[in-house]
């Protein structure tokens, strides 16, 4: 009789795939500074090994290598964390406090429908940290340096507006007042009087003193020592919306004033 064919193998799932390829001494070097970080008064390498499962020679072979990059750092036989980890926790924590930041700048752009800017008085120095807007809203293009033109734009006069009277005067010594359209502020003297006019916790309104055709609002944030604002702007044929739009996103920092404060120094 002629060979019969073989019947099919049954069906079952495929087997899963490896996964991609990972390093096991980084994997147990993460272990080992995760452990670590565990322990607020330090840890031996015996207890290290136990609680990371880890074999004590190969623990105190990462244990050398750790301490001699700087992750680790060694004292009476007990394992800390070093400055190279401390310093990998301390941007991390930046970088936490700065996606607050832009997570909020970013809600009350869209809420609002206009740019919004967070901006900070850093050694003697205006410092616009970040800016969020949309193609649809774009943000006021810095055709003049911001640090050197702070009497033109609300974030400046708001900056400066916070400063006691020795630092605007040191500031503007820096940064004299010059004239960047018809309606920019004429000269050191009558800049200082409106600052000195400007009540504490109002928004600062500047209309084309800085570019032509665009008006802005800033808020003040008085947080410790430092001088900090988020500022929005908008068309000027839309300046009717400027102060209620300012007045709506002044209480939707007042919600988050908290987060902010932690924020501030991003």
């Amino acid at each position: 009789m002629p060979a019969q064919p073989r019947s099919a193998a049954p069906c079952s799932p495929a087997a899963p795939s490896p996964p991609a390829t990972l390093i096991g001494s980084v994997q147990r070097a993460m272990r080992l500074l995760e452990t670590v970080a565990r322990h607020e008064y330090g840890a031996p390498a015996k207890q290290l090994a136990r609680e990371t499962g880890l074999a004590l020679p190969t623990t105190y072979h990462l244990l050398r290598t750790l301490v001699h990059e700087g992750y680790l750092r060694r004292d009476k036989g007990l394992f800390f964390l070093g400055e190279a980890a401390e310093l990998l926790s301390s941007s991390g924590a930046r970088q936490k406090r700065r996606s607050t930041v832009v997570d909020a700048l970013a809600r009350w752009r869209d809420a609002l429908g206009v740019p919004v800017y967070y901006a900070v008085y850093r050694e003697g120095e205006i410092e616009v940290m970040c800016v969020s807007d949309t193609p649809a809203n774009p943000a006021v293009e810095e055709w003049a340096g911001f640090r050197e033109t702070g009497h033109a734009h609300a974030i400046g006069q708001c900056l400066l507006s916070q400063l006691d009277e020795a630092s605007r005067r040191d500031h503007l010594d820096r940064y004299p007042v010059q004239p960047l359209t018809p309606y920019t502020v004429r000269d050191d003297h009558s800049l200082l009087r409106r600052l000195e006019r400007i009540r504490r916790m109002e928004p600062v309104i500047e209309r084309q003193e800085y570019a032509l055709g665009a008006v802005c609002a800033a808020i003040p944030l008085t947080l410790g020592t430092t001088a900090a604002t988020v500022a929005i702007s908008l068309p000027a044929h839309q300046s009717d919306r400027l102060l209620p739009a300012a007045r709506q996103l002044q209480h939707e920092i007042g919600r988050l004033l908290g987060s902010l404060a932690l924020s501030i120094s991003m």
